[in-house]
């Protein structure tokens, strides 16, 4: 005898703090109702709804319309603070290069050692150190 089996459904409730919070992620223009379907997982007529019910720009009967454009600009305008911050990047690993060797050159000549020995012993505070 086989046993009756039903489907059960899934069903996701979200606060309304959370709806309105994304259609202030919305309407700051940080993400598109795209960004945030992938996101959160919310499937973008939830989305549409919220915007429709919770924004102060968009109300029912107005169609809202993201254009093309406008996405690939703004990845345009990511790409470019990528590259920024790879400079910044590539800048400071320069500094750090240039500050290494001249540590190397302070030991090697002058017989400085700037780094930081680990065969040292750790002073336990209570005893006197011998100047040398």
């Amino acid at each position: 005898m086989k046993a009756n089996l039903r489907k059960i459904k899934k069903y996701r409730f979200y606060s309304t703090e959370f709806k309105q919070e994304i259609v202030s992620l919305y309407e700051s223009g940080i993400y598109s109702v795209y960004q945030l379907e992938k996101l959160y997982g919310i499937c973008n007529k939830s989305i549409y709804q919220w915007i429709y019910k919770f924004s102060t720009f968009n109300k029912k009967g107005i169609r809202v319309v993201e254009m093309k454009e406008s996405n690939t600009q703004k990845l345009k305008e990511l790409e470019q603070k990528i590259k920024s911050l790879e400079q910044i990047v590539g800048q400071k690993q320069i500094q750090i290069e240039y500050l290494e060797k001249m540590i190397d050159i302070a030991k090697d000549e002058l017989n400085i050692d700037i780094k930081k020995n680990s065969s040292t012993l750790q002073s336990n505070g209570l005893e006197r150190t011998k100047k040398k």
